[in-house]
């Protein structure tokens, strides 16, 4: 692992091949180990907004209560106030913030969420004790990542098993963790926390859609995200290495017995009353 900083560089950016897989998030596909946990009354701080969708369905599952939700580019936030006004939510806000440095007072929030947030951080136990800080007794904190290691796919590719290697050189360069799945529950007790439920979660893609879409974002995303900067600038890949991961996925895109399947890990932890 990197050692731990306060800040470190989102690997992805805000590319349009990096939100069109933002704004397919719900809290269905991608918040449903918390879901069960709300009630109509609560305050939620969802960190990591990014374009608001799942931010949006939290504030709808809780319409006696409301939802704040955070990020750390103010550009995307303006996305996510586009996505809460078009759903006509009034119970939802949006903020700038760190999640090292919270500016909330202590005991604020009924639940704090946090998806596919702590993989992108300098030091994601700094960034638990300050959600379990800003969360109030006998509240959550429900954080969500994917393991980059542990994503598997049909058929074998050795030009994916080129995209995987260089993804998580990448994104560990810039101070981030991408196997982060496997480690919340180690990170959650490295923060204080007794009370955790621990699980795990996939996305899979099977369909000849599904394969197109995923594939097809992470073709693009390999050439001409904020990513694919950085892995020229950081001598990781050339532009001749990034075609080839590019074209890998493509070629995975097509194949009907294609299949691929993300492993994220989950916790929801309860702060002691």
């Amino acid at each position: 692992m990197p050692e731990p900083r306060d800040t470190a560089v989102y690997t992805h950016g805000h590319h349009e091949s990096v939100l069109r897989s933002h704004t397919w998030r719900t809290a269905a596909n991608s918040a449903a180990y918390l879901v069960p946990s709300l009630r109509p009354h609560m305050k939620i701080l969802d960190i990591g907004c990014g374009p608001g969708t799942i931010t949006a369905d939290l504030a709808e599952l809780v319409p006696d209560g409301c939802v704040t939700g955070v990020d750390r580019v103010p550009e995307i936030l303006d996305r996510a106030r586009a996505t809460a006004a078009g759903r006509g939510l009034a119970n939802i806000d949006f903020a700038v913030a760190d999640v090292h440095a919270l500016q909330y007072p202590d005991d604020t929030f009924c639940v704090v969420h946090a998806h596919q947030v702590l993989q992108h951080v300098g030091d994601p136990v700094r960034a638990l004790r300050e959600m379990k800080r800003v969360v109030r007794p006998g509240g959550f904190v429900a954080v969500r990542d994917a393991d980059y290691a542990a994503m598997t796919w049909y058929p074998a590719s050795e030009g994916l098993d080129d995209w995987l290697d260089l993804y998580r050189r990448v994104a560990r360069a810039n101070g981030g963790e991408p196997d982060a799945g496997r480690r919340l529950k180690a990170w959650a007790q490295q923060a204080g926390f007794t009370d955790i439920t621990a699980t795990s979660g996939t996305w899979t893609f099977a369909t000849p859609e599904e394969r197109a879409w995923w594939s097809g974002l992470w073709a693009d995303r390999t050439l001409a995200s904020a990513y694919a900067d950085r892995a020229r600038l950081g001598g990781h890949a050339d532009d001749g290495e990034l075609r080839a991961v590019a074209g890998a996925w493509r070629e995975w895109g097509t194949r009907e017995d294609g299949w691929f399947s993300v492993l994220h890990g989950e916790i929801l932890c309860r702060k002691e009353a």
